[in-house]
């Protein structure tokens, strides 16, 4: 058997802190291709983690009878840091409150990093471009001097992932429907997996303004082919974000679907020997994350939906009432809240409570939205 548990202490950034990460390998070490796998970036998102708990059990008996065909990287709970982050009894297990950076955002941009590094080494060999890069990314990576827990963390964690074939991070949203972020150029090919995880939209750009860890190595390697159009470097990473419900959908029955319907993605792709658990049923494809309407808050109240997840809206339509909570019509007066495009609603808020700004929900249409073209896309 090759399943084996792994640990990682970072010392923390004041006296008498240490925080340990943990980890599982499984499959031969010689397999082509890698799986890195990880949940919980955003510390506060616990359905990803439940649905690696069903899994790794799933891996590691497949792996006894020699069925694993790929090298997978496990890590349940990616942000030990975060699991600490908790005020007045509240996991704020999204951001560092020692910057109040996101721990989805900021990644580094790779090319640059090594662009220099990989001059005039790239050919006609794929394969041999693929090494080069991912040999270049991992020296530089060694290179660093890391000073906080943070940065140690997000370097060990970019040494795991830097050289995978397929890197799926789990999330999960407020209050949502199943659906996955990724690129572009990594559609239709990832289709399977939607189709595995029964999303019910995949939202593609090719950078959506934050550094978000998915688009880390699709965007190296974009860039390194629009830097050397002569060389022939593949899409060598295909990266998503999936986002597994909501945050109170951390439950057994949940994480058992899901952990099979990673399984049976992996199976499909021939990393796994076994056949499927069940017949796939197809998902929708790709739509532009540029066609999702975040819709938002202009000034606070109490919401009030008058709209389920999935449900269809037209341009107009009345998503959620804003109750007021000050002025003249404080607790009698509502401000209608409209749709800004057509679609399907695939996010609210759990949080009724909204400030001025705050997202009330994100429609998924189909038309490119002028507002969101170029944009910074993110909810954040």
């Amino acid at each position: 058997m090759t399943f084996a548990q792994h640990h990682l202490d970072l010392p923390g950034d004041a006296p008498g802190q240490t925080t340990r990460l943990y980890w599982y390998t499984v499959g031969p070490e010689t397999a082509e291709t890698k799986v890195h796998l990880q949940a919980a970036l955003h510390a506060d998102e616990q359905p990803g983690t439940m649905a690696i708990h069903h899994l790794l059990p799933m891996l590691r008996d497949a792996d006894a009878t020699g069925k694993l065909r790929a090298r997978f990287v496990l890590f349940p709970s990616v942000n030990p840091l975060g699991l600490a982050t908790r005020v007045l009894r509240r996991h704020i297990g999204r951001y560092d409150l020692e910057n109040g950076v996101n721990f989805n955002r900021r990644w580094p941009d790779l090319y640059p990093a090594i662009a220099e590094s990989v001059k005039g080494k790239l050919g006609s060999e794929a394969k041999a471009d693929v090494a080069t890069i991912r040999a270049a990314v991992g020296a530089w990576i060694d290179a660093q001097s890391p000073v906080t827990a943070g940065q140690k963390l997000r370097l060990h964690i970019l040494k795991s992932a830097h050289d995978a074939d397929i890197v799926l991070d789990l999330h999960c949203d407020d209050e949502s429907l199943m659906h996955i972020f990724t690129s572009p150029d990594l559609m239709p090919g990832l289709q399977d997996l939607a189709d595995r995880m029964g999303v019910a939209a995949t939202l593609t750009a090719e950078d959506s303004g934050g550094g978000s860890f998915d688009e880390v190595l699709p965007n190296l390697f974009r860039k390194a082919q629009r830097a050397n159009p002569d060389a022939a470097i593949p899409m060598a990473c295909e990266a998503a974000t999936l986002e597994y419900r909501g945050q109170a959908d951390t439950h057994d029955a949940f994480g058992i679907l899901d952990a099979q319907g990673l399984f049976d993605f992996f199976v499909g792709r021939g990393l796994i020997d076994l056949p499927p658990s069940a017949p796939v049923t197809p998902a929708p494809g790709p739509t532009p994350f540029e066609a999702t309407e975040v819709l938002r808050t202009s000034k606070p109240g109490l919401l009030a939906y008058r709209v389920e997840l999935g449900q269809e809206v037209k341009a107009g339509d009345i998503v959620a009432d804003l109750i007021a909570m000050d002025g003249p019509e404080a607790f009698v007066g509502r401000t209608p809240i409209r749709a800004g495009t057509s679609g399907f609603i695939l996010s609210r808020a759990s949080a009724k409570f909204a400030v001025a700004g705050s997202a009330v929900a994100k429609i998924v249409g189909k038309d490119i939205l002028p507002s969101r073209a170029g944009g910074y896309l993110l909810e954040d």
